[in-house]
């Protein structure tokens, strides 16, 4: 094991890249930017995910990536349903005969690098995006059910981290948890300013101010926030009519998302403008005036936030990890409280009554995007750490085939 874990050509050829995630949404909204980016260095990458279907395997072709499907419960605690994963992907690493798994969110990070790890996958990349679900601190406090599972995800986080060769995190917090509270053992680590996003797709847009418009982007997920935003709504509603509050995204299929008939309830009542789940989500913001995003969620740093700043909007968020990295209090938007929904309120009636401060701390958030959030340069730190210099004039040599 150890001589293929030596042996990682650091050198020319193709490599053979197992980008490994679990929705296709994610994979097409946040890993497009990066496989363009290894397709166009002359490497073949496989992208890995759970419900492709004939359109969105023909989007990723298009990326230059070939589809390949797996099966992953996202929710369940089975472990044999896990392992059961792993075998399926330590399979198809062999038969494809990966060089460089990447794996990102939790289930994949721990049951992917797993599975690399026993198919002697010779460069195995974590890519750790906020601890996720076990993490999150409800406002009734966490449950013995949650504290139970957290303390399962750090004994397997302990037991697959150091079969990792690299370790990606986003946020100084999960830092602080994973190394220093934890103790878990990395062999090596590199912290990114989230995953970033495309400055050229997101491009400033002046704010909207007559009427305001508070949006917010995201799985409607009761840990996201959207209940403390729909509550904000209501009460601010009620004395000011004509301000309007956008909810972009559908709900998702875990426990506490937030219902199709809540959302109709809200739309039917004058309450939201509701489009659901759109493919042009930079045509939202740019007719925005605040983004919002309540979550007490373990983020890593929230994409949706990053597309907001490069667009110009003002934020308002949490002060939790991975939200408190996009907020310069003050200057381009407010931290609040977790669970609060008088201060959400607050904020969001600050900038009905300072309307001119939405120009200026949108400024201040493109700024801050610019500077932070680059998508590329965010992936050339990637790329240099998985080595993966360009083979372009090699091309003739990337291999095809598919997984039977």
């Amino acid at each position: 094991m150890q001589q293929s874990d030596n042996n990682m050509a650091a050198g020319s050829g193709c490599k053979r890249v197992a980008v490994v995630g679990s929705l296709t949404q994610a994979m097409l909204n946040f890993r497009s930017d990066l496989i363009r980016e290894m397709v166009a260095a002359g490497h073949q990458v496989y992208a890995f995910a759970t419900d492709y279907t004939e359109q969105s395997e023909a989007l990723v072709r298009e990326l230059g990536a070939i589809p390949v499907p797996y099966h992953l419960n996202r929710f369940s605690h089975n472990p044999f349903k896990d392992l059961a994963t792993s075998w399926q992907l330590y399979r198809l690493f062999k038969q494809l005969r990966i060089d460089i798994s990447f794996c990102y969110f939790v289930k994949p990070v721990i049951f992917g690098t797993l599975a690399a790890w026993l198919a002697k996958v010779p460069y195995r990349v974590a890519k750790i995006e906020g601890l996720g679900r076990a993490f999150i601190e409800p406002p009734e406090g966490a449950g013995l059910r949650c504290r139970l599972v957290r303390r399962v995800q750090v004994a397997l986080y302990r037991f697959v981290l150091p079969k990792a060769q690299q370790v990606f995190l986003l946020n100084p917090d999960d830092y602080q948890d994973l190394i220093h509270h934890y103790q878990i053992p990395i062999s090596k680590l590199t912290m990114l300013n989230g995953i970033g996003t495309c400055l050229a797709r997101y491009p400033y847009h002046p704010p909207q101010l007559d009427p305001i418009r508070f949006i917010f982007v995201g799985r409607l997920l009761q840990e996201k926030g959207i209940r403390y935003f729909l509550q904000a709504a209501k009460r601010i509603k009620a004395s000011h009519p004509a301000v309007e509050f956008v909810v972009v995204g559908q709900p998702d299929t875990a426990k506490g998302s937030i219902s199709k008939d809540e959302l109709k309830e809200a739309v039917d009542t004058g309450l939201l403008v509701y489009p659901g789940l759109v493919n042009n989500v930079v045509d939202y913001l740019a007719e925005a005036s605040v983004f919002v995003l309540p979550s007490y969620y373990r983020e890593g740093v929230p994409r949706s936030t990053q597309e907001a700043m490069a667009v110009g909007l003002p934020v308002i968020t949490t002060d939790m990890p991975g939200c408190r990295e996009t907020v310069e209090q003050g200057k381009n938007g407010f931290l609040i409280p977790p669970h609060n929904v008088d201060a959400l309120t607050e904020q969001m009636l600050y900038f009905i009554h300072h309307p001119e401060q939405i120009e200026i701390m949108g400024q201040c958030s493109r700024q801050l995007a610019e500077q932070k959030f680059d998508v590329v340069k965010i992936n050339q730190q990637i790329i240099a750490a998985l080595r993966l210099t360009s083979n372009r004039p090699d091309v003739s040599k990337q291999h095809s085939e598919q997984p039977t």
